[in-house]
C-alpha cells in the first residue's frame, strides 16, 4: 500500500481560489457601465491585502492606479466587460449591468466554480454558483481587487473621452450626474454618450 502523500501547505494555498466580481459606472448618466472579475489564489490576497487592496470608493485615485498593475499581476486570472450607454438606454441598467458582468466572465481562461458578486442582485444569466454579499467590496479581497480594476479602467476611459467631449467636465464627473454636469447639459444638450433614459427621469431631454 503506497502512503498517501500529504498535500504541501504553499500548494494549497496556491490553488484555493477566490473569484470576485464588481460593476462601476451603474449611476452615471453618461458613457458605459463596466464589470471586472478577479481570481486571487489565499496567498495573494494576503500580499494585496498588505499592499493596501480595499474597497475601491475608499481610496484616492491615485492609490487604485499604484494598486491597478499589482492587481492584474498578482490575480491568477482577470477579465472586464462594458455595456454601452445605448444598450443601457435599450434594455435597462440591470440588464445592461448584468452584460457587462457576463462580458468580462467570458474573458477568463476557465469558467469559476463559484462567483462571489458585490451587491444584493443575482446575476441572472449565470447558470454556475453564486454568491451575492451585500458590501462585499469591503469583505472580500477579491471583489475589492475587481472594484479597483473596473473602477480605473472606467476612470481611464473617462479622462480619454474628456478630449472628445470638451466642455461636459468628463475628466472631473467620470460621467456622474453631478450639479455641474446636469447644468452643462441643459445648457449644451446631450451626446450619444449620455444615457437618455437616465436624463429623462431628471426631466432634461
Amino acid at each position: 500500500m503506497h502512503e498517501k502523500k500529504e498535500e504541501d501547505p504553499q500548494q494549497i494555498l496556491n490553488k484555493v481560489s477566490e473569484v470576485g466580481i464588481d460593476e462601476v459606472g451603474r449611476g452615471a448618466v453618461f458613457g458605459p457601465v463596466f464589470s471586472a472579475v478577479v481570481v486571487l489564489t489565499e496567498k495573494n490576497k494576503r500580499t494585496l491585502k498588505q499592499f493596501g487592496v480595499m474597497d475601491s470608493k475608499k481610496l484616492t485615485p491615485k492609490k487604485r492606479k499604484l494598486l491597478f498593475p499589482k492587481i492584474l499581476l498578482l490575480s491568477s486570472d482577470y477579465g472586464i466587460g462594458q455595456s454601452s450607454a445605448k444598450e443601457i438606454d435599450k434594455f435597462g441598467i440591470r440588464v445592461a449591468t448584468e452584460l457587462s458582468m457576463i462580458r468580462a466572465l467570458r474573458k477568463l481562461k476557465e469558467e469559476p466554480s463559484e462567483l462571489i458578486i458585490d451587491g444584493p442582485l443575482l446575476l441572472r444569466p449565470w447558470n454556475g454558483i453564486q454568491k451575492n454579499i451585500v458590501s462585499g467590496d469591503s469583505k472580500f479581497t477579491a471583489i475589492s481587487a475587481a472594484s479597483i480594476v473596473a473602477k480605473v479602467t472606467r476612470d481611464n476611459l473617462m479622462e480619454r473621452l474628456e478630449k472628445k467631449y470638451t466642455g461636459y467636465l468628463i475628466f472631473k464627473n467620470k460621467g456622474y450626474g453631478t450639479k455641474d454636469h446636469l447644468a452643462i447639459i441643459k445648457k449644451n444638450g446631450i451626446t450619444n454618450l449620455h444615457r437618455k433614459s437616465f436624463l429623462k427621469k431628471s426631466n432634461l431631454i
